[in-house]
């Protein structure tokens, strides 16, 4: 725990007027003071934390609102997950039914329903990558059939003309105003 804050601490530096900044994220979210340096706003534990990590991965240029968000994120995650193992706790032990009174001892939550939760979590919330040996298959069954061989002509290769949906049948477009024509001097 002292190593930790130890290099916390070591990131934060002062600026000309006084004021705490981290020189992690470049630039000056550290702290802010006022103009006679009375008041000083500390960044929160949390936030120095995740510039200490984006530092250690060299990730330096980053908009303000990143860390927020992956507190967020990390907040959603681990509330779902200790309400997750709630319930598995509560249906691994139920309530006793001789007593009225709900006794406290049910809601306490084990490491075994901490690691069910984050199993359970992991199925349907992390998609995890295929394995090698399907893809290789996949892509073995899909590079067997060869791709059409290239004509070599000028500008846009189209696909064959039956499958174009670009040309016109002229025939019907010349037999249309005969076929009108005489639709009317046959009426008339």
């Amino acid at each position: 725990m002292t190593s930790d804050n130890q290099v916390i601490n070591s990131d934060i530096s002062t600026t000309a007027g006084g004021a705490p900044s981290t020189a992690a994220s470049g630039t000056n979210e550290g702290a802010s003071a006022t103009s006679n340096g009375s008041s000083t706003n500390v960044t929160p534990r949390d936030v120095r934390l995740l510039n200490l990590i984006f530092a250690t991965q060299n990730i330096h240029h980053y908009q303000d609102h990143v860390p927020l968000q992956l507190m967020d994120f990390a907040h959603r995650y681990t509330r779902s997950i200790l309400k997750d193992a709630l319930v598995y706790n509560d249906h691994a032990k139920p309530l006793n039914t001789n007593t009225n009174l709900n006794s406290n001892a049910n809601t306490t939550v084990t490491t075994d329903d901490i690691r069910l939760a984050i199993a359970a979590a992991a199925n349907y919330q992390f998609k995890p990558a295929p394995p090698k040996e399907l893809m290789l298959e996949l892509a073995h069954e899909r590079n067997a059939k060869s791709l059409p061989a290239i004509i070599p002509k000028w500008g846009l290769n189209l696909p064959p003309e039956k499958y174009c949906l670009t040309a016109r049948d002229w025939d019907d477009i010349y037999d249309e105003p005969e076929d009108e024509s005489k639709k009317k001097k046959q009426k008339q």
